[in-house]
């Protein structure tokens, strides 16, 4: 069964307002989170909806640390990050946890070699340019499964020569897509099952679904994803579920 990803967002513009919290209020999300069911707890530290500004490392850090400090709940930890140095101070403080950076390793040059050496699972998604520029970035000529199809077999020769094993495909929905693409991966999913690697999609509540997530999950889960990230933990479950029982 597909495991849930839930987001705690310790930031004050991430796109989803209710998922927002501040370090005093997140072990109280956390906990709720997990009695609803989800399997991972998702922590991002910096937006990456459209337009969103860039924040440092040390307001990164200044974000994150008091949670993984006290890291404590029953899910797998998985931290939203695109900075190595983040990667090294989370694993210092909470042990092996799962590394989920939106840019693949692009963003940082050290990002994939210290994955590597720490012997960390990973989530590699698939984007293009930054949250200032990639709704402008969204024209595949060789259409858009093609596209990524290139981009995650290039990938995985990357994971391989950096020591990364346990690597997590995610083909970005959302990130320099547009939503007939959006919808287009979803149905197409299959393709990418090629690498032999977990699918992670993070269709909740983005602007594409146009309201109906549960749309977007039953067809990622026929098509085979195999981590939901959302917002609402109870729903995802009982999506799942359901999903589960039509298909019997």
């Amino acid at each position: 069964m597909a495991k849930i990803m839930g987001i705690v967002n310790l930031t004050p513009d991430s796109f989803f307002a209710p998922s927002r919290v501040h370090a005093g209020q997140a072990r109280e999300r956390i906990r709720a989170l997990c009695e609803e069911g989800a399997d991972i707890i998702d922590l991002g530290a910096v937006s990456t909806r459209p337009g969103a500004a860039p924040v440092s490392l040390r307001e990164e850090w200044r974000r994150l640390s008091p949670v993984v400090r006290s890291w404590d709940a029953p899910a797998l930890l998985s931290v939203d990050t695109t900075r190595a140095e983040i990667v090294r101070r989370v694993y210092d403080c909470a042990g092996t946890f799962l590394v989920n950076d939106i840019s693949a390793g692009e963003d940082d040059p050290e990002m994939l070699q210290t994955v590597g050496e720490l012997g960390l699972p990973y989530v590699a998604m698939h984007k293009r340019g930054d949250p200032r520029t990639m709704d402008s970035l969204c024209a595949y000529p060789e259409g858009i499964m093609p596209a990524l199809t290139d981009y995650f077999r290039a990938f995985s020769r990357k994971a391989e020569a950096y020591g990364i094993t346990g690597w997590v495909l995610d083909p970005g929905l959302g990130f320099a897509k547009t939503a007939e693409q959006n919808w287009e991966i979803l149905e197409s999913l299959d393709c990418l099952r090629v690498f032999g690697r977990p699918i992670l999609i993070g269709a909740a509540d983005k602007r594409f679904t146009g309201g109906d997530t549960e749309k977007a999950h039953r067809l990622a889960l026929r098509h085979g994803g195999a981590i939901l990230r959302v917002h609402d933990v109870a729903a995802a479950r009982r999506t799942l579920e359901n999903f589960h029982a039509d298909e019997r």
